[in-house]
């Protein structure tokens, strides 16, 4: 009789009997738990793996479709390797560039050293569309990294090979697609018939991979006008490749080497210039009636240093700058509005209290005094420590929060006198040239340091509460984007080099048992591709000292 083992299913919350080396996708089968779209990988005993994983002894196993952010990577990274087949096969001697998101999709360029044609791209996509009718297997394979370096080396994929060289793995996973290689750290579908929707377009001079929207996998995201984000990874990613910096392999190999300290100090510089620049162009606008400066960005973006940074920049311009931040004006506790669960909804714009905060903005603009409030997030209540403010002639108020480029936030000021900036770690380094760094993981590893070592939460407690921190970030924040006058970038080449070490010990404290588990492993996998920065190389007035503490501003 053959073995059997037994899986408790989370999704319908039953045990069933299946014979041991069942796959996930045969358990699926088995055991009914009928999700509202295909299945597209599972967290077995809070680890994601992908449906080919076989399970040899009793599991706990929790399904995922294309609405959860670990489906949806994975159907990401499936779309992409045959996206990167299809390019070979149209253009056998070009290389494929997938850089970063923008517009609701992931902007690409194919380097061949010529343009390439609408011509080219629809003919791409043809063969994007016979690889998925065809439903070819995804094969994965692991084997030692010497053997997987010896064979990205013969493909001439050397950022591959440099990836996994430096990173100090012994195995090394890579997937193969009908004879064509690639290499990504996550899981894929089962074969390419899973990837039911997606769309290639010209997209500036490159090309937009269009995919389906989290909340209905069955509609495209619809394209959105980011030109000046996209302006800004254009920015970053000319420095990286003028200083050989073109992904992960690169920057590890720079360490190696002893360059660090240079890679610091002309990170650190570029963004002081940036900032420099942003007050120059503050002082400019000063003289035609500027007087409000409005600072928004998403959570962990660094608004606070880049915030102080700008008023240190002002005062060389003769500036007087006067700070508000929107988080003092928050209603008590029990005036917060809820969310659909029944929960306090802090991201929304309604948590301020508006008809307050717009009388003391009109009360400082017509040159009279206010009693600065302050929120007390201990017991939820707006408290007052004596202090004003006042504007001088020479003043400009910043403000800073999450709702600063909302225009519901100051619709009652002219928008000549208003200057946005839209903050945020734009991640442009990349693990290989098929692998970009989502920019919400560079975010999130940030606040689970801040947040251990500055407000007493755990990993798992930052994790469980991130996904209502991006659904607020989706609705309140990057549909005003784009109201910004200048965008501020917060990421740096180095960083997350700097804060792996910071990063590991506090993710390794959640539980197996824990369902954050999930997301922290997968935090832990991705982190070990770089190698350590010494803290000591980070100067006190870094961004990062945000979040890793030791810095010379005060927060």
């Amino acid at each position: 009789m053959d073995e059997t083992i037994r899986i408790y299913c989370k999704n319908n919350e039953t045990y069933t009997n299946v014979p041991a080396g069942s796959s996930l996708l045969d358990i699926y089968n088995l055991v009914g738990a009928l999700l509202k779209y295909k299945p597209i990988n599972a967290k077995v005993n809070n680890k994601v793996e992908g449906l080919t994983y076989r399970c040899w002894k009793s599991k706990d196993v929790e399904f995922m479709d294309y609405t959860h952010s670990s489906g949806s990577r994975a159907y990401i990274r499936s779309l992409c390797h045959i996206f990167s087949k299809a390019v070979y096969e149209i253009i056998p001697k070009a290389s494929l560039n997938l850089e970063h998101p923008v517009s609701k999709g992931y902007y690409s360029r194919i380097i061949n050293g010529k343009e390439i044609t609408a011509e080219q791209i629809e003919k791409i996509k043809e063969r994007m569309q016979e690889i998925v009718k065809a439903d070819i297997k995804f094969k994965h394979r692991f084997v030692r990294t010497s053997e997987a370096s010896e064979l990205f080396h013969s493909l001439n994929m050397k950022d591959k090979a440099r990836l996994i060289e430096t990173s100090g793995m012994a195995y090394t996973s890579y997937y193969e697609l009908d004879g064509y290689v690639d290499f990504f750290y996550g899981c894929l579908t089962p074969s390419t018939g899973y990837i039911e929707l997606f769309d290639i377009v010209p997209y500036n001079d490159g090309i937009l991979l269009r995919v389906p929207k989290r909340t209905n996998p069955k509609e495209l995201e619809p394209m959105i006008n980011q030109d000046k984000m996209f302006e800004v990874y254009k920015e970053h990613l000319s420095l990286q490749r003028m200083v050989g910096l073109n992904n992960v392999g690169d920057l590890n190999l720079a360490i190696q080497k002893g360059n660090t300290s240079e890679i610091i100090k002309v990170s650190e510089a570029v963004q002081e210039k940036k900032v420099a620049k942003i007050a120059e162009e503050i002082a400019q606008r000063f003289k035609e009636g500027v007087r409000i400066v409005l600072i928004s960005g998403p959570s962990s973006s660094g608004k606070t240093t880049f915030c102080k940074r700008l008023q240190i920049q002002l005062i060389t311009n003769l500036i007087q700058p006067i700070a508000i931040s929107l988080d003092d004006y928050f209603l008590n506790r029990e005036d917060t509005p809820k969310d659909e669960n029944g929960d306090y909804d802090f991201e929304s714009l309604y948590a301020l209290d508006l008809p307050y905060f717009n009388s003391d903005l009109e009360k400082l603009l017509a040159g009279e005094k206010i009693n600065l409030p302050s929120f007390d997030f201990n017991t939820g209540k707006r408290i007052y420590k004596g202090k004003t403010l006042k504007l001088k002639e020479n003043s400009v108020l910043v403000i800073e929060g999450i709702h600063a480029l909302n225009p519901e936030l100051t619709a009652m000021v002219d928008n000549k006198c208003k200057y946005g900036i839209y903050a945020s770690a734009l991640t442009t380094i990349s693990l290989d040239n098929h692998n970009w760094i989502p920019t919400t993981d560079n975010r999130l590893l940030r606040r689970i340091i801040r947040d251990y070592h500055f407000r007493g939460y755990s990993a798992k407690d930052t994790i469980g509460r991130w996904p209502s921190v991006r659904r607020g970030e989706e609705k309140w924040i990057f549909p005003y984007q784009e109201n910004a006058d200048a965008m501020f970038n917060s990421a740096m080449i180095y960083e997350l080099g700097a804060i792996r070490k910071f990063a590991e010990p506090i993710l390794m404290e959640v539980r197996e048992a824990d369902p954050e588990n999930a997301e922290a492993y997968r935090l832990l996998r991705f982190i070990r591709y770089f190698n350590y920065i010494p803290e000591s190389e980070l100067p006190r007035t870094s961004l990062l000292r945000e979040f890793l503490g030791g810095g010379s501003f005060t927060y």
